[in-house]
């Protein structure tokens, strides 16, 4: 059963695409199959013990939800993380590959030759199509389906800079090298970049993660005192109260929904939060999901600590004034 193919042709793309990019050799729709399958055994034994202890279905859908949406992210950011690298190893292989090219080396061969282990993924991409040209393929369809496969826009500039060289019959070995001195270059500026942009990544990091965890602590603890203020309000009249500018009652607020609350709040912002760090940092939203775990721990920790804390001190001085 193909699974897959009750999504959105759009998303079906997209997973495609993300796994090709991710270097799995299983078709889509197999890993796909692999991941549902996995996702419902998961949420059937937590729909078990849901059932055991009288808990909305409503929580089996999440844990679902929750488990497919991690499995899709560890792909996405597993396809990213293998083109950055293949990204970060292509100055180096096309410099090497000018220097073969100095020595007298044909072109075809050059770039097979580039294929070293220590260039891994690249040098699959590389052997695979150093022997379609080396099969009679035509040099320049063969790198374009290389851009393809790779699907890294910086790659596909360069290659079809390549092209337009092999096209002008140029001296490809200083393009070539001139080429790599600029992807080191370029590479060297982003590394700059990143850095001066690294404080408002920490700044982000530091709001979240840990001022907002202090102000829900801090509401929760206030609402806890005035509910147990107005728990030991007496009884008065309607008589009685109507004179005073200002009227006293119970707060019928519960303390467990104003710390589920901030409980889903914290996690909603971390969740948010780590999509702008992503995009100010590395460029794309969904470089941040990394962070969403080891962020969701500090808030929650911090929120428990300074809640517990401060509840205790303030607790202990109301009952003894």
């Amino acid at each position: 059963m193909n699974t897959l193919k009750f999504y959105p042709r759009r998303f079906r793309d997209d997973y495609a695409k993300n796994i090709k990019n991710a270097g799995i050799s299983t078709s889509p729709e197999d890993y796909h199959n692999k991941i549902f399958f996995i996702c419902t055994i998961f949420a059937t034994l937590s729909l078990s013990i849901l059932i055991i202890t009288k808990k909305s279905f409503l929580l089996f859908l999440l844990v679902f939800a929750i488990l497919y949406t991690f499995f899709y992210f560890k792909i996405s950011l597993k396809a990213n993380e293998r083109i950055k690298k293949m990204e970060s190893l292509f100055p180096d292989v096309i410099s090497l590959m000018a220097s073969n090219l100095r020595s007298g080396i044909t072109i075809d061969r050059a770039f097979l030759l580039s294929a070293r282990p220590e260039f891994d993924p690249l040098d699959k991409e590389i052997l695979k199509t150093g022997k379609e040209i080396t099969t009679g393929q035509d040099i320049i369809f063969a790198f374009k389906k290389m851009a393809e496969r790779i699907d890294s826009e910086k790659i596909s500039k360069v290659i079809m800079l390549i092209i337009s060289g092999l096209k002008a019959g140029g001296n490809i070995s200083d393009l070539l090298e001139q080429t790599s001195s600029n992807m080191k270059e370029k590479e060297i500026i982003e590394k700059k970049s990143r850095s001066t942009i690294l404080m408002y990544v920490i700044f982000i990091f530091f709001a979240v993660g840990v001022g907002a965890p202090v102000l829900f602590a801090l509401s929760s603890v206030l609402v806890e005192i005035v509910l147990g203020l107005s728990a030991n309000l007496p009884e008065t009249t309607t008589a009685a109260t109507s004179s005073l500018p200002l009227a006293f009652s119970r707060v019928s607020i519960s303390l467990n929904f104003v710390i589920y609350f901030s409980l889903i709040f914290i996690a909603v912002t971390d969740f948010i939060s780590c999509f702008v760090i992503g995009l100010v940092n590395k460029g794309e939203a969904k470089e941040g999901i990394k962070f969403f775990i080891p962020l969701l721990a500090i808030s929650y920790t911090l929120f428990f600590i300074i809640k517990g804390v401060i509840s205790g001190l303030l607790l202990e001085s109301i009952s003894f004034i």
